[in-house]
């Protein structure tokens, strides 16, 4: 067996016997510690669900197919390809809805293909904004989110462009 594969229940025994040496309730610390996580996800819960709704009515009522052809012209203007507009308008909103589209557009144009290779980096290099914001904004309890929406969005952009950049050069 690889040291590699014991290294997870070798720090669980560590932390345990410390915790034991110090005479904590190991036990009791893990119990508390689940029972706060199951209130954070509670409160996360509605948020995902309307996310993940929201992404499915987008994709199946093709107002996903008219902004990425209204959009198109700008992406190839902002050295974008046009191809990988669903990707660009998804990606902020769900993570496993990009990799869907990331997967269709790989089979579609050929992972080795520039817009194979540009919806790979920026699948790499972008975050879901409006997942995080309200899994951690949620589970923070902050209700305005103020200039953190507009400013994420604005670094998604700079990431989308110069994953394409990176993909067009490397």
């Amino acid at each position: 067996m690889k040291l590699l594969d014991l290294l997870a229940p070798l720090l669980l025994c560590a932390v345990s016997l410390a915790a034991l040496a110090r005479r904590q309730d190991v036990y009791g610390a893990l119990v508390e510690g689940g029972r706060k996580g199951l209130e954070v996800l509670a409160s996360i819960v509605p948020a995902l669900v309307m996310l993940l709704t929201a992404v499915h009515m987008l994709r199946a009522s093709g107002v996903l197919d008219a902004l990425t052809a209204l959009l198109a012209p700008l992406f190839a203007r902002l050295g974008i390809p046009p191809e990988t507009a669903p990707l660009v308008l998804i990606r902020p909103i769900s993570g496993s809805a990009a990799l869907a589209v990331g997967a269709d557009l790989m089979a579609a144009y050929g992972p080795d293909s520039l817009v194979g290779r540009t919806a790979a980096v920026m699948l790499g290099s972008s975050e879901t904004t409006f997942y995080a914001v309200s899994v951690y904004f949620g589970a923070a309890g902050i209700r305005r989110t103020r200039y953190a929406i507009p400013a994420a969005l604005v670094a998604d952009l700079a990431g989308f462009c110069t994953a394409a950049l990176t993909a067009r050069l490397l």
